[in-house]
């Protein structure tokens, strides 16, 4: 390699790095306040499963990228690879509500118990298996019925 071809190399890499840099810190501050924003929606955790599995492309236009809050049954909770997540039941066994929670929620995640009703907030990223909902928070817990 010679030395024209190491300098548009190096150049390159270095754009690669300063914009993926960018983009993400930019990604995550967007939603660093979550819990000023405005709910865009409510819903709850075996609706929202329903209308992803209806038709996938209509709940994507209703609630992704949009902030909204589920209630729903706690399911699982786990703190695996640094991420704390919350898992809600959804309107089957195979599927569920996977809200991936804020750090600073940690403390309030560890009183949650399996069967426990829940509200939480979050921005909708879409549906897999799961429908994926990022950035949350935990509102007003526990529900009592």
């Amino acid at each position: 390699m010679n030395n024209r071809n190491k300098i548009i190399f190096l150049f390159f890499s270095a754009l690669l790095i300063i914009g993926g840099y960018a983009y993400f810190e930019f990604h995550k501050s967007s939603y660093k306040n979550i819990d000023a924003m405005s709910t865009d929606t409510s819903v709850n955790s075996s609706e929202l499963i329903s209308l992803f599995m209806l038709n996938e492309n209509s709940a994507n236009s209703v609630y992704r990228n949009k902030v909204i809050e589920v209630e729903g049954i706690v399911k699982e909770v786990t703190f695996l690879n640094n991420r704390n997540t919350v898992l809600l039941h959804g309107n089957n066994k195979y599927s569920s509500v996977l809200c991936d929670m804020k750090d600073d929620q940690v403390e309030e995640i560890k009183k949650l118990k399996k069967g426990q009703k829940v509200r939480i907030k979050g921005v909708c990223k879409g549906f897999l298996k799961d429908a994926i909902i990022l950035h949350c928070i935990l509102i007003n817990t526990p529900i009592n019925e």
